[in-house]
């Protein structure tokens, strides 16, 4: 059976579809936060999906760079629940408001 580029778009709306649940459905931030980078990376996968079929390297450099943002990304955002937990106990959306000065 060959893949075909139908398999792997649909895979990555799958993937993306699952994220977008997740980020609707949830009131753990945390949570909401993994939803998000499976939909990047599902983002990700359409694009060398294809760049594979068109046999061009274009959008595997740009997934190159979305990756190494994505890894500042994690940093900040991690860094942010962390301090929303230290400062209220918990991972919840609705204490997003606390971190007000």
């Amino acid at each position: 059976m060959n893949v075909t580029l139908n398999h792997y778009l649909v895979v990555s709306v799958l993937l993306f579809c699952l994220g977008l649940f997740g980020v609707l459905a949830r009131r753990n931030v945390l949570v909401i936060y993994m939803s998000l980078e499976l939909m990047l990376n599902a983002a990700n996968l359409a694009l060398v999906a294809f760049s594979r079929f068109n046999n061009n390297l274009n959008g595997q450099v740009m997934v190159f760079f979305i990756i190494t943002v994505a890894a500042a990304e994690v940093a900040v955002g991690l860094s942010l629940i962390v301090a929303l937990y230290r400062k209220r106990q918990t991972a919840h959306v609705e204490d997003l408001t606390s971190l007000k000065l």
